[in-house]
């Protein structure tokens, strides 16, 4: 027996509209870089899947597509190898010091995997939840997102805002650059998506400011809403294990505080408190010497980043054995992102923290019926076969005119950063 195969494979980058966010990498472009794929069977049924827009990785995949056509969808394991034996092995030291993941291979093959799993499952009549063994739960848990900003709302407006915007769309334009500004934005965006944890993105001031921030938000929201702060590995050891000194006692996780696997394994003796990475233990080549180190306590997977859904229930396991805990990372994302991403959130054992979710400072959307919705900060695992979500394709070759107006071929926060203050430098270790 074999299943439907492969007949056309389609590759749209897109641009969406992305507020100005700071970051230890320097400032969010005014639109986000995504990839949409769709594979077509020789029967006619359409498989979707996205990932972070990349014109070197948009490349690969059209290299992919002749390697692609008439295989087997049911097949997973030989279309890795031949992506594999194609691309060849990628190391840990590929994926680069900034905050995203740089490598090819895991995003092709992410890429593929899912669009084939969400035509598996409209084949078996399944969603993707089951075809990773099962439901645990209804509905996945998400962490409302923080971000250090300057005031504006993106895209044509750049830093400018729209006035009669109200709600979130408003909290979403305003400038965050104290702790003032970030409460007033974390009550926002509670108070919209109603999220009952709350993580924020740091390394972008003196760490002083951003301490100062974290014991405004606990100030705000009380000892009962967990909160977690990450400086992007931006802190020197001694640095680290001052400032998380003083709040090890109000955090739930501290996420990559420095660089490095021997570094996290430093500091994280020096504390009393969880440490969570996605940026020391990115690759499972990694994990043996994780292990060794006691590096984190909490991984924060991504299957656009570890090579699709079923690696990250591998991954699920090896947590499991060595008593790790597992959550998710995020990156600016739409919903066929989030889609999968609920799925691989309600097939894992346990959810012992809220997951990453950028989607709260994106307006766009490419999928019928518009944005998904969250109800107390959870979004319900889809209804339906495969991701449970389809392409909207008019909102789709919107979203590719504007990745052809705006001009951008990859993510670069310095080369935007620079915009605003001129010289800026990224530094992979500033404080």
């Amino acid at each position: 027996m074999s299943g439907p195969l492969i007949r056309e494979i389609h590759i749209t980058p897109i641009a969406i509209v992305d507020p100005p966010l700071l970051n230890a990498a320097g400032l969010h472009a005014p639109y986000a870089l995504r990839t949409i794929l769709e594979i077509v069977t020789d029967d006619g049924i359409s498989g979707i899947s996205e990932i972070p827009g990349n014109s070197s990785i948009d490349e690969a995949l059209e290299l992919s597509r002749d390697l692609l056509i008439g295989k087997d969808v049911f097949q997973l394991n030989e279309i890795r190898q031949i992506l594999t034996s194609h691309f060849g092995t990628e190391t840990a030291a590929q994926r680069g010091d900034a905050p995203w993941d740089q490598r090819k291979l895991v995003h092709i093959f992410s890429s593929v995997e899912v669009a084939c799993l969400d035509i598996i499952g409209k084949v078996t009549n399944r969603p993707v939840v089951d075809l990773l063994g099962g439901k645990m739960r209804d509905r996945v848990p998400f962490a409302a997102y923080l971000f250090y900003k300057y005031e504006g709302a993106g895209g044509k407006l750049e830093f400018k805002t729209d006035p009669s915007a109200t709600g979130w769309a408003a909290g979403r334009q305003a400038a965050a650059l104290d702790p003032a500004g970030i409460v007033a934005q974390a009550k926002a965006m509670c108070a919209a998506f109603g999220f009952q944890s709350i993580k924020l993105k740091g390394g972008v001031f003196e760490p002083r400011v951003e301490v100062d921030s974290m014991f405004a938000l606990r100030d705000a929201f009380g000892p009962d809403v967990p909160l977690r702060v990450d400086p992007n590995a931006i802190w020197e050891v001694e640095t680290a294990i001052k400032y998380g000194g003083e709040m090890q006692h109000i955090l739930e996780y501290l996420e990559d505080p420095v660089r490095g696997q021997e570094n996290m394994a430093k500091v994280r003796k020096a504390l009393n408190i969880p440490f969570a990475t996605n940026m020391c233990t990115t690759s499972f080549e990694d994990i043996p010497r994780a292990i060794a180190l006691h590096s984190e306590d909490i991984i924060l997977s991504d299957h656009h980043f570890w090579g699709g859904l079923r690696s990250s229930m591998t991954l699920s396991g090896i947590c499991e054995t060595f008593g790790r805990g597992l959550s998710m990372h995020s990156n600016s994302h739409l919903g066929i992102s989030l889609a999968a991403m609920v799925h691989l959130g309600a097939a894992l054992p346990a959810v012992p923290y809220a997951l990453d979710t950028h989607y709260p400072w994106q307006s766009d959307e490419v999928i019928v019926g518009g944005r998904i919705k969250f109800e107390e900060g959870s979004v319900m695992v889809p209804q339906g076969p495969g991701l449970g979500v389809e392409l909207d394709r008019e909102a789709l070759q919107r979203l590719h005119q504007n990745y052809l107006d705006c001009g951008l071929k990859k993510r670069d926060d310095e080369i935007e950063m620079q915009k605003v203050v001129p010289g800026w430098k990224f530094k992979a270790v500033r404080w």
